[in-house]
């Protein structure tokens, strides 16, 4: 099976916080970013082969795995997009990567757009995997996406009430989130997953919630002050098939209204689709390089 073998985990101290990192590989730079509630323990299964042709970089985002978990404040910036962006633009510039590809899934690809946006001139290509933009999904929110994405409204409600809630079974809370977005109920290898568990402690469990509440308030007024800044990198979206976002959006039109050379496709999966469908993300993603 896949591992993370020959990738070092390494730590950098940014401004305010500690990054955990892997990274492998020659050619080009290649960012990965995760998605909730993981670690970047999710490229697993696609990392050793990336490894071949680009020099790979996985960090954790700030409140996940083992980057730091720093305090927050009332209005949640700590936890905003912009931040969380700012963390990786000064990994990669530490690591001396001046410009790179930039893959996000789920948080992962939130994070992704605010540094392709704050950071354009360092992103050479930006793939988004199972997401429309935030703005978007919150302006367009109906009961269907109120019922698939409970999570949302739930882990926004003010501390301690879903940190306290989750804290009381945080592995059955773990297995039921992760469980019901794959369309297998093996989407997760038992190494990834006890990755998940591992790293999914009281202090995750509190600073995720931040990273929800900052999406609700803080991002939605970046959001709002750049809505009239298209992306102009090229950008690739995938969605899993079995999965809500590509049967409720048009994913390719809600990301051709924030970037100007959009693509996009299904894949035969639920949300997780490095996981799922690895195979197939990587030739989708090829593709694209190879086009763009």
């Amino acid at each position: 099976m896949p591992n993370l073998e020959q990738f070092i985990k390494k730590t950098y101290t940014t401004r305010d916080t500690i990054i955990a990192y892997r990274t492998a590989g020659s050619g080009p730079p290649l960012l990965l970013l995760h998605g909730y509630p993981q670690t970047m323990f999710m490229w697993h299964l696609v990392a050793d082969r990336l490894a071949e042709d680009f020099t790979v970089v996985m960090a954790d985002l700030r409140g996940y795995g083992d980057s730091g978990k720093p305090p927050t404040d009332s209005s949640h910036a700590p936890y905003s997009k912009r931040a969380m962006a700012s963390d990786m633009a000064q990994l990669m510039d530490y690591l001396g990567h001046k410009t790179f590809h930039l893959v996000g899934h789920d948080r992962g690809g939130r994070v992704s757009h605010r540094l392709a946006r704050d950071h354009a001139a360092h992103v050479q290509t930006l793939t988004v995997l199972d997401i429309a933009p935030t703005a978007n999904m919150y302006a367009a929110t109906d009961m269907a996406f109120a019922r698939a994405y409970y999570h949302w409204f739930f882990l926004i409600q003010p501390a301690p009430l879903p940190e306290t809630l989750i804290g009381g079974d945080p592995e059955y809370y773990l297995r039921h989130k992760i469980g019901s977005w794959g369309y297998h109920s093996d989407a997760h290898t038992p190494d990834a997953l006890a990755d998940y568990l591992r790293c999914f402690t009281p202090e995750t469990i509190h600073a995720s919630c931040e990273d929800y509440r900052a999406a609700a308030t803080i991002d939605l007024i970046h959001d709002a002050d750049d809505a009239d800044k298209k992306l102009i990198m090229p950008v690739l979206a995938l969605w899993g098939d079995k999965g809500f976002v590509g049967k409720t959006y048009d994913v390719v039109a809600e990301w051709q209204k924030v970037a100007e050379n959009v693509r996009g496709s299904a894949t035969p999966s639920g949300h997780f689709i490095a996981e799922e469908a690895p195979d197939v993300f990587l030739d989708a993603f090829y593709a694209f390089l190879s086009e763009a």
